[in-house]
This record gives structure tokens, sequence and C-alpha cells, in this order.
């Protein structure tokens, strides 16, 4: 499937491996591969972003993803879902953190600086996003996977990232229109 990745969306995948890193983090997830796609320049998937004004809100998206993560990676839907049954997820954080500290929560991290050699893994949402872009390329008709399409792979998977971008105005729909115009098909 690389094969077929553009250079800029290499670019991404190597980003996001880059971001894994830094993060101490086991492996390359969702999030870091939008927050590569956020770092591109020149390319269609920073165009797909900018012209839906989330290439400027940056900071706003990585302070979502923070909370999301503190929440242990539980969506605001999932958070609304539980306190309809009278489940408090902020007032169980809160303790968490109090009696293992802040970010206790936070899944695959760790304290160290993550691997020190090797192949960092992906996770299964991170491979599903790469087989989601490559199905999306295809059903376009399209010989090549660019950024682009890894960006629409992460606004059609169900969770949190979706759910981020669509606050910040970037859905599949949006993204099509910008790329691609009116009246596109969702591809799955």
């Amino acid at each position: 499937m690389f094969e077929r990745f553009t250079k800029d969306a290499r670019a991404v995948v190597e980003g996001a491996v880059g971001y894994s890193e830094r993060a101490g983090a086991e492996a390359v997830d969702e999030e870091h591969m939008l927050l590569a796609l956020l770092d591109r320049e020149g390319s269609r998937g920073s165009f797909a972003l900018a012209s839906l004004g989330a290439a400027g809100q940056r900071d706003s998206v990585e302070r979502a993803l923070a909370e999301t993560r503190r929440r242990g990676g539980l969506s605001r839907a999932e958070t609304e879902a539980l306190s309809g049954l009278g489940i408090d997820v902020l007032e169980i954080v809160s303790r968490v953190e109090e009696a293992h500290g802040v970010g206790a929560l936070e899944a695959g991290r760790r304290d160290g600086a993550g691997r020190r050699s090797g192949r960092r893994p992906f996770t299964q949402g991170a491979k599903e996003a790469l087989t989601q872009s490559l199905r999306l390329a295809l059903a376009r008709q399209e010989r090549h996977i660019g950024d682009e399409h890894l960006l629409m792979a992460l606004t059609v998977r169900p969770g949190v990232l979706a759910e981020v971008l669509a606050d910040h105005g970037v859905t599949y729909e949006t993204v099509t229109r910008v790329l691609y115009g009116d009246g596109e098909a969702k591809a799955g």
C-alpha cells in the first residue's frame, strides 16, 4: 500500500512517527497522523484544512485532543451517554488524577522517551485509517494515496478525531466539497 503514497502522504506518516516518538507513545495513533497533517504546507490536505479554517486552529485542536486524552479517550458523545446513566466522567477523572497524578488515564503513553530502535508500531485505529485512505482513493478511481485521502479517512472513522475535526469545521463532506466540488457521495 505504501508504494501508492504520494510524497505528501509519506511525509504525514513520517511526521506521525515523529510525534509518537516525542510523546513517548508506544505506537503511532490517529492523533499523531492528524498533528502531522496540520504541519503540512503546500499539499492538497493542507489546502483543504486551510480552506476550512482548521489550519489556523491548531491550538484549539490540540486542546480538544488533550482534553479527550485526559478523559481516557472517551468522546464527548460517550461522556454524555455515561452522564445519562448517572456517571460523571469528569468527577471520576478528577478523583483518579488526585490519586495518581494528572494524565493518569491517558492510554499508550510512557514516562520514558519511547522505543530506542526499530520500527514503531501503528495502533489498530491508525492501520484502519491508512486502509480507509486507500479505499477512498480507489473509490475516486485515483491511483495514488495523498495526504488528502488520509485527512478524509480521519473524518469518516467514528470517534474522537472525527468529533474534534467536525468541531473545527472539517468533515468528510466539507473536505470533499473543497477538493472535488459539490455533490460527492460518501465513500466508505
